[in-house]
């Protein structure tokens, strides 16, 4: 065993030794191999230092989870921007997928292990980079829904679709699952790129929505000193409104 390091200099480096002998742990043994004890014996510290330097196993498990999607995240936020924002979601949503089923350890460890209330730094960041691309949506006046809704609903059915996929054996995994339900999640937070010139009611409740969406994304784009911040905040909760409204009946 290791001395136990108490200088503040030394913390960093310490963390970091722990939190890589527990992704070894995971990655050689799987999720039910991270027991504290386990960890501080491949680290090679004292058990206390453990809770000392993250104050519980879940703190530390937070902390090997943001380990684990740290390389995934800098993929997602270097994905090209096209002009079409849409596009780009799709290749987002990929990327997700690709990583789930690449590292299916470190996503159950962020996602599978649900505490209500609660999601892990890793899935908050992920979560941001997911708001911001739907934003461009916004931006673009094609979003059917609230900026919000919308990442709700995305990451709702990445998450699913992934957890789902991990579950499934090797032999009746179908990757096909996971491209359905893209462009079905697509299909329903977006507006098509040009009306169709045959009115209908959906067309017009979608283009309420975009336009709704988009004056929130210029708003946010470019200020407004004509608003106090109260105001700017009910006029952003009247149009988040307006996106969500459902059909009378």
């Amino acid at each position: 065993m290791g001395t136990d390091i108490s200088t503040e200099q030394a913390r960093p480096a310490l963390r970091d030794r722990i939190v890589l002998a527990a992704a070894e742990l995971l990655d050689e043994e799987g999720l039910d191999a991270l027991s504290t004890r386990a960890i501080a014996l491949r680290a090679e510290v004292p058990h206390p230092t453990i809770f000392r330097l993250f104050g519980d196993k879940e703190g530390l498990l937070e902390a090997v989870g943001e380990h684990g999607f740290a390389t995934y995240l800098q993929h997602k936020s270097r994905l090209p921007e096209t002009g079409d924002p849409v596009q780009d979601l799709r290749a987002a949503w990929d990327l997700h997928i690709r990583f789930g089923l690449g590292q299916p350890a470190y996503y159950t460890l962020v996602y599978g292990r649900a505490r209500p209330g609660h999601l892990s730094p890793a899935g908050q960041r992920a979560v941001t980079e997911l708001q911001r691309m739907v934003a461009r949506i916004a931006a673009a006046g094609r979003l059917r829904m609230s900026v919000e809704r919308a990442t709700a609903v995305l990451h709702a059915a990445g998450v699913g679709t992934i957890l789902t996929m991990i579950s499934t054996p090797n032999e009746s995994r179908n990757l096909e699952t996971a491209d359905a339900t893209r462009d079905l999640m697509i299909a329903a937070i977006t507006a098509p790129a040009t009306a169709d010139p045959a009115r209908t009611e959906q067309q017009d409740r979608d283009d309420t929505a975009a336009t709704a969406m988009e004056l929130r994304a210029a708003l946010a784009r470019r200020g407004t000193s004509a608003l106090s911040a109260p105001e700017k905040a009910l006029l952003i909760d009247w149009l988040n409104r307006l996106a969500d409204a459902q059909p009378a009946g």
